[in-house]
């Protein structure tokens, strides 16, 4: 699935980004965080585009596990967590929880984590049909992110 043929809902989007990015680091993993369900993306500068995986359907430990078995396979350089706003832009529990969730994954992994603001991607993916809207949702997070790298 190639979530440039969705509608531009998030490309208007500027992306939060705490610091800036490195130009050597070239692949990504993307997470969309969700209390039971984690989609999960993969792509590379170089082609600055995505690709969903198998949204993760777990949580807690579980979910960490079933993380380390994808870092493995893919070894991304860095990781990018799509955190959620209110559309006003202001934070709610979700986007604190977004927040806890790219602390563990640099502390468990030791990964650069970038974070990504992921208002509408959701409805983005459900707009463009998908069928698994977690992955979409992350494929999605992920494309902006790497857009926002572009000279």
């Amino acid at each position: 699935m190639n979530a440039l043929a969705m509608p531009a809902l998030t490309a208007a989007l500027p992306p939060k980004q705490a610091k800036s990015v490195p130009a050597d680091l070239q692949r990504f993993m993307a997470f969309d965080f969700g209390a039971r369900r984690t989609g999960v993306a993969v792509g590379s500068r170089l082609l600055g585009g995505a690709q969903p995986q198998a949204t993760i359907q777990a949580a807690g430990d579980a979910r960490f596990a079933q993380i380390a078995l994808r870092l493995k396979e893919w070894e991304p350089q860095a990781l990018v967590v799509g955190v959620p706003y209110h559309p006003d832009g202001a934070p709610h529990d979700n986007t604190l929880r977004a927040q806890k969730f790219g602390r563990q994954l640099q502390g468990r992994f030791g990964l650069p984590v970038f974070e990504v603001d992921e208002r509408y991607s959701t409805t983005e993916a459900l707009a463009g049909g998908a069928k698994d809207a977690d992955a979409a949702s992350a494929c999605i997070i992920l494309e902006q992110f790497l857009r926002s790298l572009s000279p």
